[in-house]
């Protein structure tokens, strides 16, 4: 087709084409650092409040230290999201103080920190295809 002198090339794309785009693109929001490292924290089990500061502390290899108005804010707003969820289980209840609140990860939790971990990935292939070197990231690659 010839537009004001110009050949353009037309492509047909379908509605379902336009939805699967939008679906996959914005269905998920990007997590806060903050909900992407509690969801990480709780995705190899349930954990208590400090439970959750400590293994953030060690997945993040000593860089991430969240402090308790960040965790306590940011669990507030993870049950509202539906992305986490208060356990009624006990590690053991003999050895645990009964004022500890379990935290578990729900299905949306799960989905949420799927697709950031594919947002990054898609990152990381990015700076691997712009030759970018480990030694360029904040945390040792």
């Amino acid at each position: 087709m010839i537009f004001n002198g110009c050949k353009l090339l037309l492509t047909t794309i379908s509605v379902a084409d336009i939805l699967r785009d939008m679906t996959t693109t914005s269905s998920t929001p990007p997590l806060t650092p903050a909900v992407f490292h509690i969801l990480l924290a709780l995705s190899s089990g349930e954990r208590h409040g400090y439970g959750i500061m400590k293994q953030v502390e060690v997945d993040s290899q000593g860089k991430v230290t969240m402090g308790p108005g960040t965790l306590y804010g940011s669990l507030k707003r993870m049950l509202d999201a539906g992305l986490v969820r208060e356990s009624d289980k006990r590690v053991d209840p003999e050895m645990d103080d009964e004022r500890r609140i379990y935290y578990q990860i729900t299905g949306a939790g799960a989905e949420a920190l799927a697709a950031e971990l594919e947002r990054y990935q898609r990152i990381v292939s990015l700076a691997q295809e712009r030759k970018l070197y480990p030694k360029t990231f904040a945390y040792d690659v």
